[in-house]
């Protein structure tokens, strides 16, 4: 391909575009500026508390030491929700506050990312089940409509209704069933949807920096030293004050400032993705186990399937999937399909770190899914715990802890009335998609994708179209995803290496059947141009991306989490590689 000029491509230099120039600017901020907040982590919590303070007017910068999202807040079950399971524990506080926060994500803070989705709870017992059950739904959703829920309430259906809504389901495996709306989300692209808000109002927004010490002056934590592994230059970051938002990550920062004494421990949840049309069905589902519960997911083309909720004390950085989690969800499901689904029909799995405040049970399961906000040192706050869907209260009681240390002075969080990148302009062209999927030369279905994923802002996508049409071609393996998307994936989305676009910018790297490897030849040489790669270093990204999917595979033929973990550290981040 030639390389693209400026008369060919639009100059995507607004400060919520985070691509190359951005990052040089960035790190110059980084070298020379003090800032009142430095925020170590890049997930949906560390990227919260980027938002509240800045949209504060407090001068922020949120370091991530791999890619937005890369840990749990890419690897979640993809829902905003209220937690119907809570309920059962009584802890009708939380349900209450994720189902406010549910409808302010729906209706104004990101409706281009968040979106209704169907489920249908079976039934497996007469009489009581119904009640049971039937009682604790209603619940659910008084509790929603207390906090302006938009989405229609429940209803009961027959079995003969239920088998309507999934055909797959056995007639042996129900009774009955109750129906319910909750939302789901791209958790990646939402995170990062978070972070390049607050970009466009001024935080400095970095990935591949690595923090590797606290910095203290007069006992107190004044910022962190951190080396940027693309480059190898060490800085230090100065700060009136440091949070630690680094999830299951968060006892290794702690043990830099000599520990508070609260632990995070780290709970591992798995999924599969299968193709739609191996479960016949028009709705999600929601399954009762010994465990826990079980979700089926509709998503795009595919279903996901999750999850497990085991404990983890192995790599944080690459969760491993033994074959011991595929076949207790596989068993799971195939308890209620009238077909069963046996590994052939997978064409993706994913695992993920839950980061739980420490209680005094053993299991997973039953600690706190409620989160924690605390002064580990003089400078230095951690926040902790808590579920997706509340990340924006997380980050609010983090930065109003914050302002006080600081002494003040700053407004209260405006968060709740903040839409969120593309959020704004996504219902009008929503409207006109039929219209300009004839201008850009795409199916109406394309525009809806584009739409889906990037809400307002895909009259950039489709400027870069526009100027380069052989970008709009759907990638290899992957027709859901066009060129252009990996494009701006790097000059729009920060995305440094291939990684980073096909695992979450885009969801190919778990929902087409290699993995994406066909897909990353395609995207390597369009990244080489606006990266600067020689031919070694996408020869180099394309090594690295196939030995990570076989890597994957072959932890997920392992038979317990040692064995996962050690095939899957067959292949090394390559963050790290040569350095």
């Amino acid at each position: 391909m030639t390389p693209p000029s400026d008369s060919q491509t639009p100059a995507f230099d607004s400060p919520h575009h985070l691509g190359p120039q951005y990052r040089r600017l960035m790190l110059g901020r980084l070298r020379d500026d003090q800032f009142d907040v430095l925020i170590v982590g890049g997930g949906i919590t560390g990227m919260g508390c980027a938002l509240d303070a800045v949209s504060r007017g407090l001068r922020v910068a949120v370091l991530e030491q791999r890619d937005i999202a890369s840990g749990t807040s890419s690897r979640s079950s993809k829902l905003i929700h209220g937690g119907l399971r809570y309920l059962e524990q009584l802890n009708f506080r939380l349900v209450r506050e994720a189902l406010r926060e549910r409808s302010l994500l729906l209706t104004r803070l990101a409706p281009h990312l968040v979106s209704p989705v169907q489920f249908l709870y079976p039934l497996r017992h007469r009489f009581w089940e119904r009640w049971y059950v039937g009682a604790g739904i209603l619940l659910y959703d008084m509790l929603a409509k207390m906090g302006g829920n938009p989405l229609p309430g429940h209803r009961h259906l027959s079995r003969t209704r239920a088998l309507e809504e999934i055909p797959a389901l056995a007639k042996h495996s129900l009774v009955g069933g109750i129906q319910y709306y909750d939302t789901q989300v791209d958790d990646a692209r939402h995170t990062l949807a978070v972070a390049r808000t607050a970009a466009a109002l001024g935080a400095a927004v970095g990935t591949s920096l690595n923090v590797s010490g606290l910095i203290r002056a007069d006992g107190r934590v004044t910022g962190a030293t951190v080396t940027c592994l693309e480059t190898g230059e060490v800085i230090d970051v100065r700060a009136r004050h440091v949070i630690n938002a680094t999830g299951v990550w968060t006892d290794d920062i702690e043990s830099m400032a000599g520990r508070s004494g609260v632990d995070v421990t780290a709970s591992k949840g798995v999924h599969l993705v299968v193709p739609r049309d191996r479960i016949a069905g028009r709705s999600g589902m929601i399954v009762r186990t010994k465990q826990s519960v079980l979700f089926v997911i509709p998503w795009g083309r595919h279903w996901l399937i999750g999850t497990t909720d085991t404990a983890w004390n192995l790599d944080l950085a690459h969760p491993a999937a033994s074959v011991a989690d595929i076949d207790y969800l596989l068993g799971e499901i195939n308890q209620v399909l009238e077909v069963p689904l046996t590994t052939a029909d997978i064409e993706g799995v994913f695992a993920g770190l839950r980061p739980l405040l420490s209680g005094e049970s053993d299991s997973t399961s039953k600690l706190s899914r409620e989160h924690g906000v605390w002064h580990t040192a003089p400078g230095l706050t951690t926040v902790a715990g808590g579920k997706y869907t509340t990340y924006r209260v997380m980050a609010e009681d983090t930065v109003d802890t914050v302002v006080t240390d600081l002494g003040g002075g700053a407004p209260a969080s405006t968060t709740a009335d903040l839409p969120l990148l593309g959020a704004d302009g996504f219902q009008e062209l929503w409207d006109r998609r039929v219209e300009l999927a004839d201008e850009a030369g795409l199916q109406t279905e394309e525009i809806e994708r584009l739409l889906r994923r990037h809400g307002g802002l895909t009259q950039e996508v489709l400027a870069i179209i526009a100027a380069r049409p052989d970008l709009a071609q759907p990638l290899p393996g992957s027709p859901d995803y066009l060129l252009a998307e990996a494009f701006y994936a790097v000059v729009g989305e920060g995305a440094l290496h291939l990684d980073d676009v096909l695992t979450r910018r885009t969801r190919i790297s778990v929902e087409s059947w290699d993995r994406g490897v066909s897909a990353g030849e395609a995207i390597a040489p369009l990244m080489a141009e606006l990266l600067g790669w020689d031919d070694a270093a996408v020869a180099r990204e394309l090594e690295h991306y196939r030995a990570r999917v076989a890597a994957e595979r072959e932890s997920q033929t392992m038979s317990d989490d040692h064995t996962a973990d050690a095939a899957r550290l067959g292949a090394p981040d390559v963050r790290r590689l040569g350095k």
